[in-house]
């Protein structure tokens, strides 16, 4: 299984890097994994919502290959418990070899991506911000190979 994080424009808090790339470092060791961050050009930075989102869509999608499954962090996506969503990942690793996980940009994502996503998960009722998102989902990804693998990082 290789997993790809998509996130949408830089991170501006230092301790959300720190973590992240603490807990980047610590999945390696189950899976392939890839970062890539999308930033948008200068001049449509200050653009309209639906502007961004567009630009941004488009961005997105020339990353995709036809064979990805794609899951888009959104609010409006499924909620699972930890172990939940480490089953569902076990089980969906049965068909699909790559996966990509998106975190979208302040604006959300543009309908062509929600065309083209296979899944919608949400971490939470509440609202994070799109930069601190980046932080828990790695954790959480960390937490659900530990899961699968039967260690003991994870406390019922």
């Amino acid at each position: 299984m290789k997993i790809t994080l998509i996130q949408l424009g830089k991170t501006h808090f230092k301790f959300v890097d720190t973590g992240f790339d603490e807990f980047a470092g610590r999945l390696t060791h189950y899976t392939k994994f890839e970062n890539t961050v999308i930033e948008l050009p200068a001049k449509l930075r200050s653009a309209d919502g639906e502007q961004v989102k567009k630009a941004e869509g488009e961005l997105l999608l020339k990353k995709i290959q036809p064979t990805d499954y794609l899951i888009l962090l959104d609010e409006k996506g499924a909620t699972y418990s930890s172990r939940e969503f480490a089953s569902t990942l076990q089980k969906l690793a049965n068909t699909h070899a790559i996966f990509v996980f998106v975190i979208g940009g302040a604006f959300g994502f543009s309908q062509q991506v929600y065309d083209r996503a296979n899944a919608k998960l949400s971490l939470s009722k509440m609202t994070f911000s799109h930069q601190l998102i980046r932080l828990i989902f790695i954790e959480q990804l960390y937490r659900a190979y530990t899961i699968m693998k039967g260690e003991p990082y994870h406390n019922d």
